[in-house]
């Protein structure tokens, strides 16, 4: 098996989840959007985008297909089946639509974009993103209250998943430590090496 990935955020989610797994894949460093790579990566993922996890089977796109299938693999509980696997669901969910979706504008803009444009949108975008990233920092941070993890109170990808914007915030201007839960689980999650560091002995840029 290879994952391709990249280091944005949901290609390190994938290589995250793949190191704590300690899945037996091959870590290829891809940009496929690179105009000389684009067509070459089309029979891999027609998206042209990564994280792509390859087997012999089939190809799998998105880090959330990719969690629960490495976890099927290793056949760990880390993405939940059973009674608990609606409330993860829409843990990842949320992530998805709500927090990481904010977090994302800070992401592209302040650390992405002025590497290749000239270019920043109006305050008004910044101002709408800031007060839904706060609103949904709000919601995980009382929903974290009386809880170690946001699943059963055992680490599940509900708690990667939320936590995909976090190794960025501070370069993105994303405040965490105004939630002192979330503040908490993020610092849990970087008791984990491979959530603080999931690319240790990896190439984090392809050629």
């Amino acid at each position: 098996m290879k994952l391709y990935y990249s280091p944005n955020l949901n290609p390190r989610v994938a290589v995250a989840v793949a190191r704590h797994l300690k899945s037996p894949v091959d870590y290829v460093a891809a940009s496929p959007m690179h105009p000389d790579h684009q067509e070459a990566f089309r029979p891999i993922n027609p998206n042209t985008r990564v994280p792509v996890l390859t087997t012999d089977a089939r190809n799998y796109w998105e880090a959330d297909a990719i969690a629960c299938k490495l976890s099927a693999l290793a056949g760990s509980d880390f993405w939940r089946t059973g009674d608990s696997q609606p409330e993860m669901v829409m843990w990842i969910s949320w992530a998805t639509h709500h927090l990481n979706r904010a977090g994302d504008v800070f992401y592209f803009w302040k650390l992405i974009a002025p590497s290749f444009m000239d270019f920043q949108p109006e305050q008004s975008v910044f101002d709408e993103a800031m007060g839904d990233w706060r609103q949904f920092m709000g919601v995980l941070d009382g929903q974290l209250q009386g809880r170690t993890w946001l699943v059963d109170d055992r680490l599940s990808y509900a708690d990667f998943r939320v936590a995909t914007c976090f190794p960025f915030a501070e370069a993105a201007g994303l405040p965490i430590s105004d939630y002192p839960q979330v503040q908490r689980l993020a610092d849990q999650l970087n008791q984990i090496e491979a959530w603080r560091d999931p690319f240790a002995g990896l190439t984090k840029t392809a050629g």
